[in-house]
């Protein structure tokens, strides 16, 4: 997944879930979209410029990410009438060996995923090459991300619902979802179960909007009653993964399989 019109800046203060104050590098140096984060086409130190309102396409806390002075990366729109002229695509967290590149655009996850398979991801458990993949599909009382069908190896299909959450809280190398209290993600969870039980194959994919963590866990502190809905998905069928990506100011690439501990 590639963004276009990167600029950097500074995270200053976000009054609401909505939209934060930026300052903006008065150069306005454009960044690349390939996985070596962060290289300016232009070797000019930004200077910092006058301060402006951002969207924010993640309305999670983000607390530990949005800190002032944060370096900001956002992508300025192609539409004039908006009213903000900026989104806030990633964050640079700093860690104990230097600073780690997150993306925060909530919406980034489903796409790179759904990328991801349709240039010829399986997942496990599947028998074949997709046959046909879809985009926000109903089943029972939810509307998942993904639905796939591929040759079942008999002459018959197999068929799979795919949920797709974005992971940006990380410490200490560990990443865990959510940052807060969601009854939407643990109802998605009881309708993989329930997919599962109706003879579908069933995913929950944890897509980790940065690259060097060691493991997945849920989040039981913050929200147990997910934590409890992951594991019993879980035991009743449905496959629950982590993948990490490659991430630059201009872009996010689903890289490798990360591990998954209950």
């Amino acid at each position: 997944m590639e963004y276009t019109n990167i600029v950097g800046g500074r995270f200053l203060r976000r009054p609401n879930r909505f939209i934060a104050h930026c300052s903006l590098d008065s150069q306005a140096a454009s960044y690349k979209a390939g996985p070596d984060s962060g290289e300016k086409e232009s070797s000019r130190e930004a200077a910092v410029a006058a301060e402006t309102v951002v969207h924010v396409k993640n309305t999670g806390r983000c607390r530990e990410l949005l800190v002032p002075e944060a370096r900001v990366y956002l992508e300025r729109s192609s539409n004039p009438a908006r009213k903000t002229a900026y989104d806030l695509i990633a964050v640079e967290k700093a860690v104990k060996n230097g600073s780690l590149l997150v993306n925060m655009d909530s919406q980034a996850p489903n796409q790179v995923f759904y990328e991801a398979l349709a240039a010829g991801l399986t997942l496990p458990g599947q028998p074949g090459p997709w046959r046909q993949l879809r985009r926000e599909v109903v089943f029972g009382g939810s509307r998942f991300d993904l639905y796939g069908q591929a040759a079942d190896g008999q002459g018959g299909l197999w068929q799979a619902y795919i949920e797709v959450k974005g992971v940006t809280l990380e410490e200490d190398g560990v990443v865990r979802f959510p940052d807060a209290p969601t009854e939407r993600g643990a109802k998605h969870l009881k309708e993989l179960a329930l997919a599962v039980e109706a003879g579908f194959a069933a995913y929950a994919v944890f897509v980790i909007q940065m690259k060097g963590v060691t493991y997945f866990t849920p989040h039981d502190e913050r929200d147990p009653a997910f934590g409890k809905a992951l594991r019993q998905a879980a035991q009743a069928g449905v496959n629950i993964l982590a993948y990490d990506c490659l991430v630059a100011p201009g872009s996010m690439i689903l890289d490798a399989a990360v591990e998954v501990r209950f």
